[in-house]
């Protein structure tokens, strides 16, 4: 975070901040001084790092779907952000299988009512300057490579989720194209771009069928926890890195616009893409008494058996680089959990552990 007091006072909206990603986000934008008006559902899970963190005391929340186009820009409206970070979506691949028209619904007619919101209500004079689309690295038309995907890469996703957000990531260039035309800047002055992030990790995730909450379901349940692809390789990172990307990419839209209005990959190092199995031996370490798994194989539902990020990009044009390892961040997802199970106070856990990570240097050769 170069510039440690840019976002004092900006005004933010956020999409989705309910979730696990938007909790933290809201968490840290306010740390940093920024208005937050926040745009979400409820809640997706019980218990919810929204709702311990207190995090509704940090922002003006409109609880609303992202499908309802009129209350959505009605609330953009009424906030007059800067910049909109969306985040809202339905983001679990086996629920996408169950699910698949709501899916598409969030992920695709979602992003379309963000992007018209946007637009609308700058045609009626707002000053909205900025976009951040949050997708996903699924969205790449996957060939299990062992080399990392390239923004350049084509899209594509085997099942509904990963598909969704690679619809999501053509709506974008849709409208940059049509509307928010880098060549027509000086006309509207709006800069969008989307954000790919890899497999994210860290405290306060509760939802179902993801790594860390099962592992933690289990252990408390003192059950085995049981894995279903043990040698599925991902791009692990602590959920700050890409938030760090978000908000960097986000400062420089609003400072520079067209330059930055693009595609953008937020990954782990390559050493840092590992197996399932390898990272939940890790976190059962780290837990210590009654954490063991035990794999069962399913391969009922299609998964890729390797994802990677090439993330040259981000660090040669941003200056963005990850900060934490993976085992830097096992070590602090594990330590939230025991936090909350000792009661804490776990705002303050948040804030802590985002100070440690603004004060981490870039540490890999």
């Amino acid at each position: 975070m170069e510039k440690i007091n840019f976002w004092k006072d900006k005004k933010v909206f956020i999409t989705g901040h309910t979730g696990f990603k938007g909790s933290w986000l809201s968490i840290w934008l306010h740390q940093l001084g920024a208005k937050i008006t926040a745009y979400s559902t409820a809640p997706p899970t019980v218990p919810s790092l929204y709702q311990i963190s207190n995090a509704d005391q940090l922002l003006t929340s409109v609880i609303g779907d992202i499908r309802d186009a009129y209350l959505l820009q009605r609330t953009m409206r009424d906030a007059d952000p800067d910049i909109v970070f969306h985040l809202a979506a339905q983001p679990l691949v086996r629920e996408s299988y169950i699910n698949p028209v709501d899916t598409y619904a969030v992920n695709v007619l979602g992003t379309v009512n963000v992007l018209e919101a946007i637009r609308q209500n700058n045609l009626l004079g707002a000053g909205i300057k900025a976009l951040v689309n949050v997708t996903t690295d699924k969205c790449y038309d996957n060939k299990e490579w062992l080399w990392g995907y390239r923004e350049s890469d084509p899209l594509g996703g085997f099942d509904p989720y990963s598909n969704s957000k690679a619809c999501s990531e053509l709506i974008t260039s849709c409208y940059r194209n049509s509307f928010f035309n880098p060549h027509r800047y000086q006309e509207h002055g709006v800069a969008i771009a989307s954000a790919r992030a890899g497999n994210v990790l860290g405290g306060g995730d509760w939802a179902s069928e993801r790594l860390i909450p099962d592992c933690f379901k289990s252990f408390c349940n003192q059950a085995p926890l049981v894995i279903r692809s043990p040698n599925s390789i991902r791009p692990w990172q602590h959920v700050l890195e890409p938030l760090s990307g978000y908000l960097l990419l986000g400062q420089r839209l609003l400072e520079e616009g067209i330059r930055y209005a693009d595609s953008w990959n937020f990954g782990p190092e390559e050493q840092d893409a590992k197996s399932v199995e390898s990272v939940v031996r890790r976190f059962c370490s780290l837990w210590g008494e009654g954490a063991v798994y035990e794999t069962q194989p399913d391969n009922r539902l299609h998964e890729a058996a390797a994802l990677r990020l090439d993330c040259s990009k981000a660090k040669l044009q941003l200056g963005w680089h990850p900060r934490w390892d993976l085992d830097t961040a096992l070590i602090n997802t594990a330590a939230w959990y025991k936090a909350y199970l000792n009661q804490e106070d776990m705002l303050e856990i948040c804030r802590r552990q985002i100070r440690q990570f603004e004060q981490s240097t870039y540490k890999y050769k």
